[in-house]
């Protein structure tokens, strides 16, 4: 069996050009890391109370807006529903955080522990930890349930993290940050927001781009020194990963939650062109990438168009 060392990947290419030198790279993010890492309990005012007239979402990035029932709703109504899929959205990235943390140990278990890649990797997982219980205390100031994503879906998880290969799990990554992160990137400047969500967005923005950075760089890596099956199995499973995201982006009970008729909401929301749009722009950036690297193709592909995140 042939090894393929650091040295032999520094000579590959891929569409996007060279790959770069994994201990370099993992070394600027280290460097960024030491500058520019929060700590929310002390960073965000936890303790002021809740902004009347605020929203705790943009409203054009919640799921039912200029859809006929949003229309029908009330200002109340329609705030109270941002607040709750403010909710469910935390929810998911916690349950996304959990499984990172746990893919990205398996990721370094065999690897150097004196690595700059190793030791980036143990600092994003602190990093994922603060989040975790960031969004939670989010969620608690919100007043609102936590979302767990369904049963099935929530068990799906404990295989993929048990069989999934590592351009799988790098894969997976990116699409578990990157398309929340476009939406928080609108979302922190917007004055019309919660000072407090505000502020939790923009922290995680800013982590998150170091994340979205160390996985793509060993995606691309991985894509080329991985075997041929591997490739494939990736392109499957990240095919898949998205169609699960996508229907685990927002829990249907929040529409019960502030007393909409669940299988109404349900239906606008997939007829809703405003909603195709927000998905497939959010995750255009990550589409337009995983394309270029070659994971977009075959069944892999059919299953991203199936999940509504590519045109």
């Amino acid at each position: 069996m042939t090894t393929v060392t650091d040295r032999d990947v520094q000579l590959l290419r891929d569409a996007l050009g060279p790959l770069r030198d994994r201990e370099q790279v993992a070394a600027r993010l280290l460097e960024s890391s030491a500058k520019h890492s929060f700590d929310p309990d002390k960073e965000l005012d936890w303790e002021s109370p809740i902004e009347e007239g605020k929203w705790f979402w943009p409203p054009e990035l919640v799921s039912l807006y200029d859809t006929p029932l949003w229309r029908k709703m009330s200002q109340e109504q329609r705030m109270d529903l941002a607040r709750h899929e403010a909710a469910s959205l935390a929810s998911l990235g916690i349950w996304f955080e959990i499984i990172l943390m746990q893919l990205l140990v398996r990721h370094i278990y065999d690897k150097s522990v004196t690595s700059n890649h190793v030791r980036y990797a143990l600092t994003e997982i602190a990093d994922e930890c603060r989040h975790s219980m960031m969004f939670a205390r989010m969620i608690k100031k919100g007043g609102t349930p936590s979302y767990r994503v369904p049963r099935v879906y929530h068990n799906m998880a404990r295989v993929l993290k048990t069989v999934s290969t590592t351009p799988g799990s790098f894969a997976a990554t990116l699409l578990g940050e990157e398309i929340l992160d476009w939406m928080q990137r609108l979302t922190f400047p917007d004055e019309r927001v919660q000072t407090l969500v505000r502020g939790v967005t923009r922290i995680h923005v800013v982590e998150e781009s170091r994340h979205v950075r160390y996985a793509r760089e060993e995606l691309r890596r991985q894509m080329v020194t991985a075997p041929r099956w591997e490739q494939e199995f990736t392109r499957l499973s990240c095919g898949e990963a998205a169609r699960v995201f996508s229907v685990c982006f927002i829990n249907p009970q929040v529409y019960e939650n502030v007393g909409l008729d669940r299988r109404r909401a349900v239906a606008q929301v997939k007829a809703s062109g405003h909603r195709r749009e927000v998905m497939q722009t959010g995750a255009r950036r990550l589409t337009d990438f995983l394309d270029d690297i070659g994971v977009l193709r075959g069944a892999g592909r059919r299953l991203w168009k199936s999940s509504g995140l590519l045109a």
